[in-house]
């Protein structure tokens, strides 16, 4: 037999106001930097004032700008009266035991000479509090100072033989992960030189290193898609989204920048190339080349900028269109030689050879007229009477 009561003071059952209410609760989201949040929590932990000054205190120090702790706190009574959670007599009676206790310092205020107003009245934290808050480094004094003693480095009886951690201090490695030495806003490095052209439309550094990330998500180089499309991208009414979308693309534009850099290059190359056959072709001026088959004869003339080539076959020469590359690689080959006088004489009788072999050309055939017949004649009299008498009913 069970003598426990079953249900007391109504538990087992539901609560719709309280899951309400859980529901409804709240909380600041702000994310405090480390220094800050140590600040706040060395302000609320302050023994020696009252806790209302130390709710103040701890506002203040969320408050405070951490890069200047001796600057004015551009707050309103109700942002700090919130924070503190006081009404504003309260507020005022903590402003004064800060006051007392030589942590804040109230400036009286500035008045407007030509406007005949008063301004505002801001709060300043004093050395001692920013060093109390950790803002600043203490002062260091000689008592604080190591005194090393030829025989400090002697174990003594008091000392342990393990480090002990310290009372005001986290231990080790938490304290290093959690109090980081410098606070520094990540800058951009040096900008690429083929992105700074980006400037000029209005491209801010910061965004160009976003959208070099932007492109690396999309297996891109922004440098290839600027390069691949600055004729269209500079004309473009908003680069920003163009040059965005254009990431989005499935386009290969490292492929494009490729073949746009080949098809250059091979456009100097033979351009180059041109400008050599020339000066090779004027080297050669007036001088006479025959190929390894003695077939052909090549003759530059006296300025270098024709060529006339002779056969075996043919009496007269012909003159050769765009031939200085051709010829400069066929002589680099060896396929051409200069001629000789013994080259010339045999060129030639061979020449004269196998023309005097050739059949002579026969004779155009004469085009002969019909023989007239009478019915020809009687055909023709008979259109002549025709056309006059076509003239006469006319």
């Amino acid at each position: 037999m069970s003598i426990a009561q079953r249900f007391v003071a109504s538990e087992g059952e539901a609560h719709p106001a309280d899951s309400a209410a859980l529901i409804a609760f709240r909380c600041d989201s702000t994310n405090l930097p480390w220094i800050i949040f140590r600040a706040a929590f060395r302000a609320a932990h302050i023994e020696q004032i009252s806790p209302r000054a130390r709710a103040l205190l701890a506002a203040l120090a969320r408050t405070v700008d951490a890069a200047k702790p001796f600057g004015a706190i551009f707050a309103r009574r109700e942002l700090l009266t919130g924070r503190a959670l006081q009404s504003m007599r309260t507020f005022y009676r903590s402003l004064d035991d800060l006051e007392v206790a030589g942590l804040i310092e109230r400036r009286p205020q500035v008045r407007y000479v030509e406007a005949g107003l008063f301004g505002r009245a801001y709060l300043h934290l004093t050395e001692h509090a920013a060093s109390l808050l950790g803002l600043i480094e203490p002062p260091r004094t000689h008592e604080d100072e190591p005194t090393q003693t030829p025989s400090s480095t002697e174990p003594t009886s008091d000392q342990s033989s393990f480090s002990v951690p310290s009372a005001t201090l986290a231990d080790g490695g938490i304290y290093r992960d959690l109090s980081p030495s410098v606070f520094q806003k990540r800058q951009p490095g040096q900008l690429p030189a083929d992105l700074q052209r980006l400037r000029t439309l209005g491209f801010f550094d910061f965004l160009i290193f976003k959208l070099m990330r932007e492109a690396g998500e999309h297996g891109k180089r922004l440098s290839d898609v600027v390069e691949a499309t600055w004729d269209h991208l500079r004309l473009a009414k908003a680069p920003i989204n163009y040059l965005r979308a254009l990431l989005r693309n499935p386009v290969d534009f490292a492929l494009l920048v490729r073949r746009r850099n080949d098809e250059h290059h091979a456009e100097q190359a033979r351009a180059q190339q041109r400008v050599d056959a020339q000066a090779i072709a004027r080297q050669h001026a007036g001088r006479t080349f025959i190929d390894a088959n003695d077939a052909r004869q090549f003759v530059i003339g006296a300025s270098g900028d024709s060529l006339t080539i002779f056969s075996l076959t043919e009496r007269i020469g012909r003159q050769a269109a765009e031939w200085a590359p051709s010829f400069a690689t066929a002589l680099a080959s060896g396929k051409l030689r200069p001629a000789t006088a013994l080259d010339l004489e045999r060129f030639a009788h061979a020449q004269q050879e196998v023309l005097g072999k050739a059949p002579p050309c026969a004779a155009p055939l004469a085009h002969t007229k019909p023989p007239v017949t009478v019915a020809v004649r009687e055909r023709i009299a008979g259109l002549r009477q025709f056309l006059k008498a076509r003239g006469a009913g006319a």
